[in-house]
């Protein structure tokens, strides 16, 4: 049995009992960071890395992500949260629909200007100016903080916001 003290004043208790799956999937990515180094897995997936969390805190989590996929490895992580988005190179968009009166899940992979709409439509809305230049500055961050950490030049931004 695990037990983990999730929350200041709180006795710690059996991690299957207490943590939500948000909790349980930011403790892996917490796991996978200190023991990268060791650890063999070529493939690691994230669901729900976001839950509870924002801003800030969504970055930081975003940059913890990019870590544990350094070195040859691949992290699937599904996401809701712009500021976590950002840091995949390889970002894709699932939506649902209906064909013939069955679900359907479509996949489109979002780069250039599709990106920079999807991370503003995940800000709140994909036309809003405001959105978009929220979206593609938090895309140059990331792509800045990736570079620096790689050692590889930061490619220029590919799409401009409107006015």
């Amino acid at each position: 049995m695990f037990e983990v003290k999730l929350n200041e004043g709180l006795d710690s208790r059996p991690l299957s009992r207490v943590a939500s799956g948000g909790e349980l999937s930011r403790l892996m990515l917490a796991l996978k960071v200190v023991l990268a180094s060791h650890d063999v897995v070529p493939t690691l997936v994230f669901d729900e890395v976001d839950q509870g969390i924002g801003g800030e805190v969504g970055g930081r989590v975003g940059e913890a992500l990019m870590d544990v996929s350094r070195e040859g490895r691949q992290a699937l992580v599904i996401t809701h949260l712009p500021q976590i988005a950002v840091y995949a190179d390889q970002h894709l968009v699932v939506a649902k629909g209906k064909k013939g009166g069955v679900a359907t899940s479509d996949v489109a992979v979002a780069d250039g200007e599709a990106r920079v709409k999807e991370i503003a439509r995940m800000l709140g809305d994909a036309d809003m100016a405001t959105a978009r230049r929220h979206a593609l500055e938090l895309l140059k961050t990331a792509s800045e903080k990736s570079a620096s950490q790689s050692g590889t030049p930061s490619p220029p931004a590919r799409a401009h916001p409107t006015r």
